[in-house]
């Protein structure tokens, strides 16, 4: 007996992994037992199997069976060329493809391949296709995948289900807590092939990598700007918009992203968790401090394409830039005067809002009640 409404390649019966066979072009065949079963469960959302330890329920015993060693902590498929085991075979045979190296499903539209099954695939397709099929029924925002979207609901529930063993950091998902416990253990796994940086994250190392490659794949649809990370496109965004969604609890200052009101908020809390290993300075960003040690290391990265100079950072080195290339990009609104640096443009706004005489007054009067004989 054939069911209509499914599309399967094999001769299975409904002891088959339904999940793992989705996506194949023909019809599945059943046995009348087995086609009823099927229907019930698959066609009507019916998952007659639930967890004695969770509310979870399941569509067949074998995935009840397969859950409950999340509960029981037993993991009997272990690989044989690393400590690692697993609750399923299906698992252990998708993490083996790290060691052999095998990606057997290949995107057609770009290079990717993928080492699990076709569902990762169809996932990663819907970046071509811009296809966001699962919406959020608290806001707005859609989603590529399922999964996603669960560990986004979490925001709006405020459910923090992993909590880091080493800090009182909670994760809406393990692959996050993972890549957070690295800042603990120090690990960084993934090393860039162009050099000898390493990373905690793949995401991580696949953006870094384009300092290297020159690629930059987002593009801002208001200008001609692109860049190397999704993230760093939308924070440069709310410079068209003005949205400045991260308000400071301390003060009314707002900001374009989580990181820089963190960053933000270290002012008024007087935070300055990392500490130069040559030095007893402290600064508030891993950033700042990287910077600050080449002072000690002697250490000047960037060098400019124009003359022999060299420097610390890359926004130093842009600076430096302008003065070959003559680019003034900061202009000022009350006159034609334009700058390099938007601290040049700073200053020099206060000769018209009266900010830099208000100033000199303050210094005169101090210097008067300091010097009271001069």
């Amino acid at each position: 007996m054939e069911c209509t409404l499914s599309q399967f390649s094999d001769d299975t019966k409904l002891g088959g992994s339904v999940d793992l066979l989705e996506g194949r072009e023909a019809l599945m065949r059943f046995n009348k037992d087995s086609l009823t079963i099927h229907q019930r469960q698959v066609h009507t959302g019916e998952r007659p199997f639930t967890c004695n330890q969770c509310p979870k329920t399941f569509r067949n015993k074998h995935y009840l069976m397969m859950h409950q060693r999340v509960h029981t902590g037993e993991r009997p498929f272990t690989c044989n060329s690393c400590p690692k085991a697993f609750r399923s075979k299906h698992y252990l045979t998708i993490h083996q493809r790290v060691h052999t190296g095998e990606r057997p499903f290949t995107c057609p539209h770009c290079p990717k391949a993928f080492s699990s099954n076709k569902y990762y695939l169809t996932i990663h397709q819907r970046v071509h296709t811009g296809e966001q099929p699962f919406t959020c029924n608290h806001c707005p925002k859609a989603f590529r995948s399922k999964h996603s979207l669960n560990i986004h609901q979490r925001v709006h529930t405020g459910e923090h289900l992993l909590t880091c063993s080493s800090c009182p950091k909670t994760f809406r998902s393990k692959h996050y807590l993972t890549i957070h416990q690295r800042v603990h253990t120090g690990e960084r796994p993934f090393t860039c092939t162009h050099c000898p940086k390493t990373f905690s994250s793949k995401h991580y190392l696949t953006a870094h990598q384009r300092v290297h490659t020159g690629e930059r794949p987002f593009t801002c649809n208001s200008c001609p700007k692109a860049f190397r990370s999704k993230n760093t496109l939308i924070a440069h965004q709310m410079v068209h918009t003005g949205e400045r969604p991260f308000t400071c609890p301390h003060c009314p200052k707002a900001f374009r992203s989580k990181q820089t009101l963190t960053f933000h908020q270290q002012v008024h809390t007087g935070e300055r968790p990392f500490t130069c290993n040559y030095c007893p300075k402290t600064f508030r960003t891993k950033q700042t401090l990287t910077v600050h040690q080449m002072v000690h290391t002697g250490e000047r990265p960037f060098t400019c394409n124009h003359c022999p100079k060299t420097f610390r950072s890359k926004q130093t080195l842009l600076v430096h830039q302008q003065v070959h290339t003559s680019e003034h990009p900061f202009a000022c609104d009350h006159c034609p005067k334009t700058f390099r640096k938007k601290h040049s443009l700073t200053v020099h706004q206060q000769v018209h809002t009266g900010a830099r005489q208000e100033k000199q007054r303050v210094l005169i009067f101090h210097w008067a009640y300091t010097n009271p004989r001069a």
